[in-house]
C-alpha cells in the first residue's frame, strides 16, 4: 500500500528528522519527497510505501497524529487512492 504524507507548520530544526525517524520506526519507505519553506512556513509532501510495515494503517495514522501534536505541526497520512480521488475533482 502507498500513502501520501503531508506536513505543514512553522519552520524549525528537526522536522524532517522527526518525521523520517517515525517512518523508519514503522519500516515505511520514502518513495518521493518535496519540501519548501516560504516565509518561515514549512511544507513537505512525501509518497511513502507501507508494504513492509507490520502495523495497521490506523496505528500509523494515530502515531503521526501524536507526532503532529508533539511538534505543533499539521501532519496527515492519506492512502493514495483517497488522495488521488480528492484531487481529481
Amino acid at each position: 500500500m502507498k500513502a501520501i504524507l503531508t506536513v505543514l507548520g512553522q519552520d524549525r530544526i528537526g522536522i524532517v528528522a522527526a518525521v523520517s525517524a517515525r517512518l523508519a520506526a514503522y519500516h515505511i519507505n520514502i518513495l518521493d519527497m518535496s519540501q519548501t519553506i516560504l516565509d518561515g512556513n514549512f511544507t513537505m509532501m512525501m509518497a511513502v510505501d507501507l508494504s513492509s510495515c507490520a502495523a495497521g494503517f490506523k496505528e500509523v495514522k494515530d502515531s503521526f497524529r501524536e507526532l503532529s501534536n508533539e511538534l505543533g505541526l499539521t501532519i496527515q497520512v492519506q492512502r493514495t487512492e483517497i488522495f488521488d480521488a480528492m484531487h481529481s475533482i
